[in-house]
C-alpha cells in the first residue's frame, strides 16, 4: 500500500470534508480553507502519491491509483462517506470517485479543472522536459504564471514563492508519474453519470482550465450548480475569500 501522508482536523462528529491539491502542489494549497472549514467539519487533507511528504512509487500513475489511494486513506481512518473538494488534478480524481465510487461521496466540489486537462502531445512535452531539465523546466516554462494572475503575484509575492517552492520541491519522478495519469484521463462522455451534487468552481482567467471546460461539466452533470470568479488556475488563493464562502455553503446545503 503506498504511504499517503495526509493531516485530518476537527471535531470526530463532524461531517468529513476531502480536500485534494493540484499537480505540483501539495496539501499546503487549501491553507486559506481549512480555518473556516474546521468550524463546520472534519477537514481531511493529502498529499498525492509522488507529491509532498507521501511516498514516491515508480510510474506511470493512473486515474485508478490516485483514486484508489484516496478511497484506501478514508477506509484506514474509518470514514464511511465524505464531502470531495479537488483543484485542477483533485478535481478529476473527484470525477473519478464520482463515476467509480458515487457511494461514498456526499457532495462534490470540483475547482479549476475538466473532464479532459490538455492534450497527450501536451504532457508528452511536459513529461520529456521534466525528465530532461528538472523540476526548473516547468517553473521557466511559467508554471506559476498559469497558476495565478499577474496582478495577484504582484499583490501577493510570499504566496507566489510559496507556488513556486511548491513546484521546485515536487519529486520529478512523481510529478512525470502524475502527468501521465492526467494525460490518459478523459471522461467527456461520462460526466453526465456522475450523481452527486456538485459545485464546478472556473476561473476567468484560467489558462490551464479554461472557463469553458467548466462550463461544459456544470451543463453535463446532472443539478450541478456554477461559480466564477475573476482568477487565474488557482481560484481557491486569489479569491479565497469567496472561494471559501461558496464551498461552505455548497456543503452546509446538504447537511441542513
Amino acid at each position: 500500500m503506498t504511504r499517503i501522508h495526509h493531516v485530518l482536523e476537527g471535531r470526530e462528529d463532524a461531517p468529513v470534508i476531502v480536500l485534494a491539491h493540484a499537480l505540483g502542489t501539495d496539501l499546503r494549497l487549501w491553507n486559506f480553507q481549512v480555518p473556516a472549514l474546521r468550524e463546520y467539519f472534519r477537514v481531511l487533507r493529502f498529499d498525492f502519491r509522488g507529491h509532498g511528504a507521501s511516498e514516491v512509487p515508480p510510474g506511470p500513475y493512473g486515474m485508478d491509483d490516485l483514486g484508489g489511494d484516496v478511497l484506501a486513506l478514508v477506509e484506514r481512518l474509518g470514514i464511511e462517506r465524505f464531502h470531495f473538494c479537488g483543484c485542477s488534478l483533485g478535481g478529476q480524481v473527484g470525477l473519478w470517485l464520482g463515476l467509480n465510487a458515487p457511494d461514498r461521496l456526499e457532495r462534490l466540489v470540483l475547482a479549476n479543472t475538466a473532464a479532459r486537462l490538455g492534450s497527450e502531445d501536451y504532457w508528452n512535452a511536459r513529461i520529456d522536459a521534466v525528465r530532461t531539465r528538472g523540476m526548473e523546466a516547468v517553473v521557466e516554462g511559467g508554471g506559476v504564471e498559469r497558476w495565478l494572475s499577474a496582478g495577484f503575484r504582484v499583490a501577493a509575492p510570499d504566496v507566489t514563492e510559496l507556488a513556486r517552492e511548491w513546484l521546485l520541491r515536487t519529486p520529478p519522478d512523481g510529478y512525470v508519474a502524475t502527468c501521465a495519469a492526467l494525460r490518459d484521463f478523459d471522461v467527456r462522455e461520462q460526466v453526465d453519470l456522475v450523481t452527486a451534487p456538485a459545485l464546478v468552481v472556473t476561473g476567468a482567467f484560467d489558462r490551464a482550465a479554461p472557463p469553458e471546460d467548466g462550463r461544459f461539466l456544470a451543463k453535463r452533470i446532472p443539478g450541478a450548480r456554477h461559480a466564477e470568479f475573476p482568477t487565474a488556475h488557482f481560484s481557491n488563493i486569489e479569491a479565497a475569500g469567496e472561494f471559501t464562502s461558496a464551498l461552505i455553503e455548497f456543503l452546509l446545503a446538504g447537511e441542513r
